[in-house]
Formats: structure tokens, C-alpha cells, sequence
């Protein structure tokens, strides 16, 4: 049984499952061309506009200011350990999408190198990703869930909820899972 929403991770935990809904659908287009050399390059930016937004903005974005800080602050260093391979794998997410953002105009002007490079980018992030979260939730998060205070972690729950009233690219939580919504409905497969 996972931890509800009112602990550390909860909805950290639950924004994880929409991330990795993306990453199957990100996954699904990369490897459903229906000819050789097309892909849909419009699902691809809008995977990649989620990742950028949701994943790594809103959720990443929580995990490194609010709940990082908060082990820190209870004795996790930051420098080794846990905290810093979560930290060293957002980086190279980041590094990921922006390798298949930068490929992205070049490979739907035809250009096999940059496809190619569309295709590792996308399939690396799918890859760590996947291995990311599995590691924050059967690891690290269990730790922040015992190592958190009831009182501290009303705290970590307000503050997230502020992060959530924010736009990101002025797009609300809300049109990002929208986005998600139609990501899974072309690709109801995945």
C-alpha cells in the first residue's frame, strides 16, 4: 500500500504516475512509425513540453526546493548519497530533452542524424525516468515518510500546493494534465 497524499511524498507519488504515463506515450511514438523515417513530431514536442513543464519545472522543481531541502535540514547531505544521484539524474534528464529539442527541426526538415538523435534522446529519458522514480519511491521517499514530522510535513503539503498555483510557460497544473489527457488519448495504446 503506498503512503496517502497527506504524507511527505504523497502527491509527489502521484505526480510520478503521470510522468511516467507521459514516458509511455513518448516511448510509443518513437517506436510507432508508420513509415519509416515519420514520426509525430507534433505528440514528440508536446511529450517534451510536458516533461519540461510538469516533470521537471513543477515536480523536480518541488522535489530540489521543498523536499530536498527538508532531509537537508534533517541530516540527508545533499552532496552524497540519495540526494545526490536524484540530483545528478534530473540534470541529465534536463540534458535529455534539451539534446531532443535541439534535434527536434532539423530531424522534421529530414535530417537522419537528427532524427536519430530525437530517437536516443527520447528513449534515454524514457529509460531514466523509469529508473528515477523507481528509486525515489521504493527508496528515498520512504525514507523522507519516516524521516518528516506530522507538523513538518503540513508545511511541505502547503508549500507544494503554492508551487501548484503557479503557471509554468503560463500553463496551469491543470493544462499540463490536460495536455497529458490528449497525449494519452492519440496514444491510448501506451
Amino acid at each position: 500500500m503506498s503512503p496517502g497524499p497527506n504524507t511527505p511524498t504523497g502527491i509527489l507519488r502521484d505526480q510520478h504516475k503521470n510522468i511516467l504515463k507521459v514516458a509511455d506515450v513518448l516511448e510509443a511514438v518513437l517506436g510507432n512509425e508508420p513509415t519509416p523515417g515519420a514520426l509525430d513530431y507534433a505528440a514528440i514536442e508536446d511529450c517534451a513540453r510536458f516533461i519540461r513543464l510538469y516533470a521537471d519545472a513543477l515536480h523536480h522543481g518541488k522535489e530540489e526546493n521543498i523536499l530536498f531541502v527538508e532531509l537537508e535540514d534533517r541530516g540527508m547531505p545533499r552532496t552524497e548519497g540519495p540526494l545526490a544521484v536524484m540530483l545528478h539524474e534530473h540534470e541529465q534528464g534536463r540534458a535529455l530533452v534539451r539534446s531532443l529539442l535541439d534535434a527536434l527541426p532539423a530531424a522534421k526538415e529530414g535530417d537522419e542524424a537528427a532524427r536519430s538523435r530525437v530517437l536516443n534522446a527520447g528513449l534515454g529519458y524514457v529509460s531514466l525516468i523509469r529508473g528515477h522514480i523507481l528509486k525515489e519511491d521504493q527508496v528515498l521517499f520512504n525514507w523522507a515518510d519516516q524521516m518528516v514530522e506530522p507538523m513538518a510535513c503540513v508545511k511541505l503539503c502547503a508549500s507544494y500546493d503554492a508551487v501548484c498555483r503557479h503557471t509554468f510557460d503560463g500553463c496551469t497544473v491543470s493544462q499540463l494534465e490536460d495536455l497529458l489527457t490528449s497525449l494519452r488519448a492519440r496514444y491510448p495504446d501506451a
